[in-house]
């Protein structure tokens, strides 16, 4: 166990310099780490493939669980829900495209802000907050960064800070609600929390640091956001925003498609459909709405992302599976002994610090019976810790590239429009702003609950 341990350990170390110094497409680079840690980690160190077949997860298709879950349970491996959803959301985004929803939006927004881009800047972040709260953050980063690019084209701005930007309040908007998060919906299940709990607890301190969130983004991307060209436009020479739906029934179409979206994500915890349930006829609804269209849909698919997604989560299964994760959690609950302030700080800067490398699903499931054990040695409110974990787990994800899923998709989104995001550009700037959300939170912790 210790080889496939050390191996574990360097695949991943490995995995990480690759993708910082970006000399190679992170999708070959999480592939080609996925493709070692079958090999070297559960084929020749431990020699057990029921560890393979536990990472690939084939069986999981096969599972009521996976469509319709009345529980929630712990994955493990290769995410194939998630792959589901982001696959669906892809080809109803591009299908909403084809339609000119976003640049009909686009357009909206400009009339209503008279194109002034710190008014959209703003506009947009508190958008991917709220929007959050409810929707998956895939979705609404999908949303809003294809939005994004289509407003930067029309009035010369670049969009990269304002996709950044969108990416970090999605991710503290998601740490609001227990359906606003992965993490989240681990934590409330498995400890009975409800989705108000979440609201009047994480949900405040969530609401507390958007406002700290949006002042310091923008004084951090004021001078980017300038466009002159902007500040000039006479919005009485814009075309109107119905000029910008290539065909009528296609935009209704697809309208009536992402409010479906929207409410079947909503209320997947009273219908029980799992994500992938609603990803997969999300998708399949677009592409039979489509018709001749539906091949040219297909391709247009982000299939890198989709990639890297999957070898992510096998190199994050060698970590599990050799019980790297485990040591991490038992280290935290040897080192809290009783003090509650210092519990907390750990909880949450420990959890937030794992969930910027590590996806934070498996961190959350993996920490979930350590607060439980915490609380019951400690006499520490079991709610309490659920709150650190949470925001930690949310809040820290948005330090780096690869912390969330969100940052994943919107990073993949600005590439594909000719903006790549280099590890540099995306750290300078939201790594400071992380620490300063997770500082606020850690005050707020302190102060409501001891």
């Amino acid at each position: 166990m210790l080889a496939a341990q050390i191996f574990a350990v360097i695949i991943f170390i490995g995995m990480f310099v690759m993708i910082v110094l970006d000399k190679i497409e992170r999708h070959y680079v999480t592939l080609g780490s996925g493709i070692l840690t079958l090999t070297v980690v559960f084929g020749i160190c431990m020699g057990n493939l029921n560890a393979i077949l536990n990472t690939l997860a084939f069986k999981d298709f096969f599972t009521r669980d996976f469509w319709y879950q009345l529980e929630e349970s712990e994955s493990a491996g290769i995410n194939w829900a998630t792959i589901l959803f982001i696959a669906g959301m892809m080809v109803m985004v591009e299908g909403m495209a084809k339609a000119g929803f976003f640049r009909w939006l686009c357009m909206k927004i400009a009339f209503l802000v008279k194109c002034k881009t710190i008014p959209i800047f703003i506009t947009f972040t508190i958008m991917a907050a709220v929007l959050s709260m409810f929707i998956d953050s895939i979705t609404v980063i999908m949303f809003l960064a294809a939005v994004t690019v289509e407003l930067a084209q029309l009035l010369d701005f670049n969009p990269l800070p304002m996709i950044l930007s969108e990416i970090f309040c999605a991710n503290l908007g998601g740490s609001a609600t227990m359906c606003g998060d992965p993490p989240n919906i681990i934590i409330g299940t498995s400890l009975g929390l409800s989705f108000f709990d979440f609201l009047t607890n994480t949900g405040i301190a969530a609401g507390i640091g958007l406002v700290v969130a949006i002042v310091f983004l923008y004084f951090a991307f004021r001078k980017e956001l300038v466009s002159k060209k902007a500040e000039k436009i006479d919005i009485s020479k814009l075309p109107d925003p119905s000029e910008a739906i290539t065909n009528k029934k296609d935009f209704i179409i697809s309208s009536v498609i992402f409010a479906c979206a929207v409410i079947l994500l909503v209320t997947h915890g009273t219908t029980h459909l799992t994500v992938a349930t609603i990803g997969l006829f999300i998708g399949a609804l677009t592409l039979l709405t489509a018709g001749k269209h539906a091949l040219e849909l297909l391709k247009k698919v982000d299939y890198k992302t989709l990639v890297f997604f999957i070898g992510l989560f096998i190199v994050v299964s060698g970590l599990e599976e050799t019980q790297i994760l485990d040591k991490i959690a038992m280290f935290i609950e040897s080192i809290s002994g009783g003090n509650k302030r210092l519990m907390i700080a750990i909880i949450l800067w420990v959890s937030a610090i794992a969930s910027a490398f590590v996806d934070n699903i498996p961190f959350a499931a993996t920490m979930v019976p350590v607060i439980k054990n915490l609380s019951a040695a400690s006499g520490m409110p079991i709610t309490t810790l659920a709150w650190a974990l949470a925001i930690g787990t949310d809040i820290g994800g948005s330090a780096t590239p690869i912390g969330a899923s969100a940052n994943v998709v919107g990073t993949s989104v600005a590439a594909k429009s000719g903006h790549p995001v280099t590890w540099g550009r995306y750290c300078k700037k939201l790594a400071p702003a992380t620490v300063i959300i997770l500082l606020v939170s850690t005050i707020y912790l302190f102060i409501i609950y001891l």
